[in-house]
């Protein structure tokens, strides 16, 4: 797609064009080739150069290629009026750098006409695709998506993944994700209908049913465990599931379980209720399932340092079939509607589009590429940058995914020796670190208390030496961030100095011993605690370093560099102040790589705190069970059962999930969500 006119040139599409301005332009481009040659590269040549295509330039729509010297197509854009867009291109004036750079490496032009400016917009999109010119906006990384397919060519019908052309006879399903999204719908949807996925020649030679039979992940129709009809209405379920009647086909499960178990069909009924719970893992591992999106794509576009993320969110029957990051290679000057525009044209040129698309930032020519992906898909297709409600919702839970990975794809982007280096300038080290420590707190109003440590160096997160801390204290304060830093420091660094006390650093006073953990706790490994940090990054403003720092001086660690990360005004990433012993507090450069660095860092660490806390909590609410929820009796917690087969369902269950519960209102399904998802600090 072209760049925008309002940043790289005049609008000279516009209907009510100034005639007397063309005719200006004509007679600036009839100076122009009487003007003597001008410098090779120069943009003088290149003005000359698109001044000679122009005379050939037909007045409709099409699309223009522009190229080098060496014959490599610089750039690709459509036109309402080819002649009078390249127009601008011969201007003095009124043209960005890089449209100033691409004109000068201009040697000739070449045009195609379309009946349409909806069939240039098309075309455009298929032509970069394949020229792929270094100034336009390119998508990278792009491929075919996976589509899971339940065939029609045989008589007992295969599930499998498939990619690219779709030759085969069958239902396509899709797209997903990625294989893996595929791969996990597919092993859930065999243990919920007993479908077969092996090969159609392995299917004919057995003579016997294989391990999946076993482990009760296909019904054996090979070998004639099951029937043919029987095997068809395993079938028509996965269809009816996939294709958006979920609902009805869990209902009907749990009829029929119901029944077997007052029949005393304990067996049967044990069977079906697994089927249940495979239903029940499958969107429960979907994240968010809108209720009043059937079908659409959602993108979200976000720009940092230079470099771009698209993330795409796929949703199809009102399921989340996974999402995708893509970053396509933009121009730093290009406003950011205009490179999702262009991105969108180029991403379905060879994809199948749904019949409405959701964008994070709303785009020039949105009615234009309606009309375009609707001729392609052969059904109306609405573009839209929704303000309020779910599908904002939707938007907004994509951009959140889109920064995230912008910002794991910079960090990953750099040399970690450079970031080190960078790290110690920024901090004043006097040499790059080799092991940092990085230490959070989790909790929910003191309950569960865990603190977390997470070591990074040279090589990247060093995962086998994380180490969790279950606050034991029985004297804080519910919620005492400042005391459990306390503990996790004088416990890590206890160890530390009776394992390897070095020069700096005092041992334990005489008498004084580590405490030993509590029965069934691992305490860190010997590996672990004999080395010592050369950074401590803590989770939190002057208040929580002053602890840590009070902590390690009240054991003799006195040269240990700690740095403190308070989170933004409205904890915005990328607003951070930093505490460091005997300087002001500073911030970092929001595009600052170190930047990127130490939030991941500190994200990490978040994350691994968290995630401790909640497997610590996850194992008292398996003891406690249901029962512990208030509002929640037998009868309720029969339906909950009935209706998603096992615990962990419930709890991964959303809440819409809940709420369609029978017996469960409102209140008593945000009960029950609240009661899995309340939110750790």
């Amino acid at each position: 797609m072209t760049a925008r006119p309002t940043r790289d040139m005049p609008d000279l599409d516009a209907d009510d064009a100034d005639i007397a301005e063309l005719d200006q332009d004509e007679a600036l481009i009839a100076d122009l080739a009487e003007e003597a040659e001008p410098a090779p590269g120069s943009v003088a040549m290149g003005r000359a150069a698109i001044a000679r295509a122009l005379k050939h330039a037909p007045n409709g729509p099409g699309v223009y290629r522009m190229i080098g010297a060496d014959g490599a197509v610089l750039y690709v854009g459509k036109a309402k009026s080819i002649k009078r867009r390249i127009v601008a291109y011969t201007r003095p004036t009124g043209l960005t750098a890089r449209i100033m750079r691409m004109v000068a490496a201009t040697m000739e032009m070449e045009f195609v006409s379309t009946g349409t400016e909806t069939e240039a917009l098309l075309l455009e999109a298929n032509f970069i695709k394949q020229l792929r010119p270094r100034f336009n906006v390119l998508l990278r990384d792009d491929k075919s998506f996976p589509y899971i397919l339940i065939t029609k060519d045989h008589v007992s019908p295969q599930i499998t993944k498939h990619r690219g052309a779709r030759n085969r006879p069958g239902d396509y399903y899709g797209p997903f994700a990625s294989v893996w999204a595929v791969n996990r719908t597919i092993n859930a949807l065999q243990k919920a209908f007993l479908v077969r996925s092996c090969s159609d020649s392995f299917y004919e030679a057995r003579t016997r049913p294989c391990l999946l039979f076993q482990i009760k992940r296909c019904a054996g129709p090979c070998t004639g465990e099951v029937s043919h009809t029987d095997y068809a209405e395993y079938v028509m379920e996965a269809r009816d599931f996939l294709s958006g009647r979920s609902k009805a086909v869990k209902e009907q499960l749990a009829r029929e379980m119901e029944i077997a178990s007052h029949e005393l069909e304990f067996e049967r009924a044990a069977a079906l209720r697994d089927r249940l719970a495979a239903l029940s893992a499958v969107q429960g591992t979907q994240g968010i399932n809108p209720r009043s999106v059937e079908e659409a794509d959602v993108f979200a576009i976000h720009q940092e340092g230079g470099a771009t993320c698209v993330q795409v969110f796929f949703f199809r029957t009102g399921q989340n079939w996974g999402n995708h990051a893509l970053y396509p290679r933009a121009d730093r000057t290009l406003e950011i509607g205009e490179v999702l525009e262009s991105f969108l044209a180029q991403f379905y040129e060879d994809k199948p589009c749904p019949r409405l698309v959701l964008l994070s930032h709303d785009i020039a020519e949105r009615e234009l590429l309606e009309e375009a992906l609707s001729t392609r898909a052969g059904h109306r297709v609405e573009v839209a940058a929704p303000k309020r409600g779910e599908k904002r919702e939707l938007v907004e839970h994509a951009l959140q995914n889109a920064r995230e990975a912008l910002g794991r794809k910079l960090a990953e982007s750099a040399s970690q020796a450079r970031l080190l280096e960078e790290l110690a300038r920024a901090f004043a080290l006097k040499a790059p670190p080799r092991r940092i420590e990085v230490y959070d707190n989790s909790h929910i109003m003191g309950s569960n208390a865990v603190g977390g440590m997470i070591v990074a160096g040279p090589e990247g997160f060093a995962k086998s030496q994380y180490r969790k801390f279950n606050i034991r204290s029985t004297e804080l304060t519910p919620g005492d961030d400042y005391g459990m830093m306390r503990e996790v420091l004088t416990r890590r660094f206890a160890r530390l100095l009776k394992e390897n006390p070095r020069a700096g650093a005092s041992p334990l006073p005489e008498g004084e011993e580590v405490p030993p953990p509590p029965p069934g706790e691992v305490e860190e490994a010997s590996a672990a605690s004999s080395a010592w940090p050369d950074l401590l990054l803590i989770d939190g403003g002057p208040g929580q370093l002053k602890a840590a720092r009070e902590t390690l001086a009240g054991l003799g660690v006195t040269d240990v560099p700690m740095v403190g990360v308070a989170k933004g005004p409205d904890r915005d990433a990328g607003r951070e102040t930093f505490y460091a012993d005997g300087r002001e507090p500073f911030r970092l450069e929001p595009r600052d790589p170190v930047l990127y660095f130490v939030q991941r860092l500190r994200d990490e660490a978040h994350r691994f705190a968290i995630g401790s806390h909640r497997a610590r909590r996850k194992k008292d609410i398996t003891q406690a069970g249901l029962q512990e929820i208030p509002g929640i009796g037998p009868t309720r917690k029969r339906a909950l059962l009935h209706h998603f087969g096992t615990l962990k369902a419930i709890e991964r269950a959303s809440l819409a999930d809940l709420e369609g519960v029978p017996g469960v209102n409102a209140a008593m399904a945000r009960a029950v969500y609240d009661f899995f998802h309340a939110k750790a600090t």
